[in-house]
């Protein structure tokens, strides 16, 4: 089949390379326009846009699919279907049923689990044993189309949000390939989602990754490896500065400190919960380097008692 191909950020590579390297012919890619990154806020392309103009296709950056140029190549491109993988931007009804068989979404959660923007965090934010992915057709509704294909993935003790969804990106570019495959052979229909089961997982916010010490270590742990790497789990200091956290480990057996209330040591620095006590991984302080806990505590030296995100409690 024609396809073009719409996707943004690094997740969504691997969709794109299984094309290039499957049955069918990718004519062009759709993707975001250039955006600014880095210290020197430069211009960059998006992943997707890079690895497109690498492999010499054509690539469209319409600041909104509901350009009107952007609407008449599409409908010259005379594609079959045009999959999608975390494109970033709602698709207009004028351009949904321009190719043949639609727009075939690659998406991170076994629907209707976890429609929305950011499925694999909420899945470890809510402590689910079992993710997966999904494909379906794109329609008006936010991830409400008919589903062609599933498949799932055992969610890990310790993964992080980055962790999970580089396995997911890559087992669901073999699931968007053969739901392609299947469509073209006319062996595949979408079947519609279920009404029981359905969660909402909007984009996760900087205040949504903000380590609440008063909660429990297991909501604690689960908060940090779910905004790992984005948007990145934090806390405050008793100055008032933003410390980044990575991933936490539980230290069950470790129940005399407060919520919020810090312990350092040679080899470890604590931190209180409302059950028991996490272990701090990499810390990134304010305007520094990610660096392990233990090498802040010996720098920043924080006195008997210190309490981590205190002022923040309090204002809870």
């Amino acid at each position: 089949m024609r396809l073009l191909f719409a996707g943004t950020p690094d997740v969504a590579v691997p969709a794109l390379d299984a094309l290039l390297a499957s049955r069918h012919d990718v004519v062009a890619v759709l993707s975001r326009p250039d955006a600014r990154s880095g210290r020197g806020r430069t211009l960059a392309p998006s992943p997707v846009k890079q690895r497109a103009l690498d492999a010499g296709l054509e690539v469209l950056t319409p600041r909104s699919p509901r350009d009107a140029d952007f609407q008449a190549r599409l409908a010259e491109l005379d594609v079959d279907a045009a999959p999608v993988v975390a494109y970033g931007a709602l698709l207009p009804p004028a351009v949904l049923d321009v190719p043949r068989h639609g727009w075939v979404n690659l998406h991170f959660s076994v629907l209707p689990a976890w429609r929305g923007a950011a499925p694999v965090q909420h899945a470890l934010l809510a402590g689910d044993e079992v993710t997966g992915a999904s494909t379906f057709r794109i329609e008006e509704g936010l991830d409400t189309g008919p589903v062609f294909g599933v498949l799932t993935e055992q969610i890990r003790p310790r993964d992080t949000s980055g962790d999970l969804l580089g396995r997911l990106a890559v087992a669901g570019a073999g699931l968007l390939v053969s739901t392609l495959d299947a469509i073209e052979d006319g062996i595949l229909a979408p079947v519609p989602q279920a009404s029981e089961g359905v969660s909402h997982a909007p984009r996760l916010e900087v205040e949504d990754a903000r380590v609440r010490w008063e909660h429990p270590a297991y909501a604690v742990d689960r908060r940090v490896r779910g905004c790992t790497p984005a948007p990145g789990a934090w806390t405050r200091t008793p100055d008032g500065a933003r410390l980044g956290l990575g991933p936490v480990t539980p230290e069950p057996d470790v129940t005399d400190l407060a919520p919020g209330e810090l312990r350092a040591a040679k080899d470890a620095v604590l931190v209180g919960t409302a059950t028991h006590a996490v272990r701090l991984g990499d810390v990134t302080p304010a305007g520094k380097r990610t660096m392990p806990a233990v090498d802040w505590a010996r720098g920043a030296r924080p006195a008997h008692g210190t309490v981590l995100g205190a002022a923040l409690v309090e204002q809870a």
